[in-house]
């Protein structure tokens, strides 16, 4: 935009999802260079976008006029470059995980408190128009008391080799499920199966236990025969569904006020109707880049910092020592 309203973003990483990211940065004028290691990929990019592009990324960080940079590298580079890029004094944006450890997790967010440095994991679903509606309903009590949460995260393929479905599925879940409980489980339990390369699960499930006595499990894959992206909420008052994969938007929220009547002795479930929630449609991504810049002006409190991500990461890596032990894990 030619108004220059926001802050400029080095953009680092433009693979399949950094792409994305490219062209939100874009459109709110925002973009000024792109840094990949392919100058071919990266550079025809560049020109469509109307950005710069370098394959240095040393010289970038030393950029006067770069406020910020977004990261969308693989996850094992996440610490490093963003750990350059608090030094360099930049605001930063990394895609989801934050780290691979939470060791490294913890230091770059202590770096970027210290800096007084914004630093924003990109758990999209955070963002979600649908996702927020959804959240609000819970906190304003319209579920009743959440009693358990669960969400599938199901498609064919693309198969990692990098890092298996946990690891690339489920952090969007975990940030999910630990918003709607308010905190991090006191207990998981995971298991997985890896049926296409050996030692890098392609399916993986886990559970989740509260201490305010509410319990969720999360199933991922990219072996399914079929897509699909479905949080359900179970509340002692109502249920509610959203369904991320649906055709239509729409219908991506649907509440059921469901109840328990007893029949003496007997529980007996009544099912009611149910009711389509309509949500304001929005895109996720680029409400999530417009919320990054404006945490780097100063204008706004960022959602998905340090305090939101690194509890992720500390279940996400809970989850693993699960699967890999065979054993509960208690936080």
């Amino acid at each position: 935009m030619a108004d220059n309203k926001f802050p400029f973003v080095a953009l680092v990483g433009c693979g399949q999802w950094g792409k994305n990211i490219a062209r939100n940065l874009a459109q709110l004028g925002a973009l000024r260079v792109i840094c990949d290691a392919d100058a071919v990929r990266g550079g025809a990019m560049a020109k469509d976008l109307g950005a710069e592009f370098s394959t240095d990324i040393g010289s970038v960080l030393l950029r006067g006029d770069i406020t910020a940079v977004a990261v969308a590298t693989p996850a094992v580079t996440h610490a490093q470059i963003v750990g350059k890029a608090l030094d360099a004094g930049k605001h930063v944006f990394v895609e989801k995980p934050i780290a691979l450890s939470v060791f490294d997790a913890n230091a770059v967010a202590t770096k970027a408190r210290a800096k007084k440095l914004t630093l924003m994991t990109g758990h999209l679903l955070q963002y979600h128009p649908v996702f927020m509606h959804l959240l609000a309903l819970v906190r304003e009590g319209k579920l009743g008391k959440v009693q358990y949460v669960y969400s599938n995260r199901l498609n064919q393929g693309r198969v990692r080799t990098e890092e298996n479905a946990l690891w690339s599925l489920a952090p969007h879940d975990i940030s999910m499920i630990l918003a709607l409980a308010g905190g991090k489980p006191k207990r998981v339990t995971a298991m997985g199966q890896a049926s296409v390369q050996p030692g890098i699960p392609d399916i993986a499930t886990a559970n989740f236990e509260f201490v305010s006595g509410i319990k969720a499990h999360l199933f991922c894959s990219w072996l399914n025969p079929y897509k699909e992206h479905r949080l359900a909420v179970v509340g002692d008052k109502a249920m509610a569904v959203f369904e991320d994969s649906a055709a239509k938007w729409e219908d991506e929220l649907v509440l059921y006020p469901h109840r328990v009547e007893w029949n003496g002795t007997i529980p007996e479930f009544v099912k009611a109707a149910g009711e389509v929630v309509t949500v304001a449609k929005g895109e996720p991504l680029r409400d999530e880049m417009e919320h990054f810049l404006s945490c780097v002006d100063g204008k706004a409190v960022c959602r998905t910092g340090p305090e939101e991500a690194v509890p992720v990461l500390e279940v996400l890596a809970a989850a693993q020592r699960a699967m890999d032990t065979s054993t509960p894990i208690e936080l």
